[in-house]
């Protein structure tokens, strides 16, 4: 297990799925989490599961579509939790909210955190910086079915476009800060359990059709993602900069 004992992270979206299986999972390897989601309840479950197993937390309400929230919650982690390392910029939506929605939180929200938090990272003397991206960032996605009768999935383009905008920051900020002792990664998740992929997973057909663009077969699990995350946080990562790793079941290898 990678060793993150002495460091701080800021985790967005880590009520839930992917943000709270990273928020657990580097907890366990010794970092103090501060867990950020719009869903206060959420974080503040996270933080207290985390403080059960004997680590530190705190949690915070956070809209990361808001820029001064996010300048905001660098600096109360800080406070609250004594320093700042690692900021794993997780929160994201569907495509669902519609394009400037989808846009303002799986972008600009990335955006924000990379801008601020990683001025203030080589400020402090660097650390590591890591964002959601998806498989829908380094490919487009289908629907269920072919044919020129298939619909457009309502929503597909903004979240396309969002996620492969992910990338793209990821590449210009981690060349922008290469010698500034901040690393910047992303991760591209497949499909995985999750409540964003919830509604779909539930109907046995399309599950089915999901896992079948998996070359091993199965959607992923939020512990999966969680420990790609808490390995590129890790010292273990450090020549590793301005990469988008896949952790999706072999599906950018079709």
């Amino acid at each position: 297990m990678p060793d993150l004992s002495g460091k701080v992270a800021l985790i967005t979206g880590a009520g839930s799925g992917i943000g709270r299986a990273s928020a657990l999972k580097m907890a366990s390897a010794g970092a103090a989490i501060m867990c950020a989601d719009i869903d206060e309840k959420g974080a503040q479950d996270t933080a207290a599961q985390i403080a059960e197993h004997g680590g530190r937390a705190a949690a915070l309400k956070l809209d990361v579509s808001s820029e001064d929230e996010v300048k905001a919650s660098l600096q109360t982690t800080i406070r609250e939790l004594g320093g700042i390392n690692v900021i794993y910029n997780n929160a994201g939506v569907g495509g669902g909210p519609g394009w400037d929605r989808t846009i303002a939180i799986n972008l600009s929200g990335v955006y924000y955190g990379l801008f601020h938090g990683a001025a203030l990272l080589a400020e402090r003397g660097g650390g590591s910086i890591i964002s959601t991206a998806s498989v829908a960032g380094l490919r487009g996605l289908v629907g269920l079915g072919t044919g020129p009768d298939q619909p457009v999935a309502e929503g597909a383009g903004a979240y396309v476009a969002a996620k492969h905008g992910v990338v793209g920051l990821t590449k210009q900020f981690a060349i922008t800060y290469g010698q500034r002792g901040v690393r910047v990664n992303a991760i591209a998740p497949g499909y995985i359990y999750t409540n964003m992929t919830q509604g779909i997973t539930e109907i046995p057909q399309a599950e089915r059709f999901l896992a079948s663009l998996h070359p091993m077969g199965r959607l992923g699990k939020a512990e999966e993602v969680a420990a790609a995350a808490a390995f590129l946080a890790s010292d273990e990562a450090s020549f590793i900069t301005g990469i988008t790793l896949p952790v999706d079941g072999g599906y950018t290898a079709r």
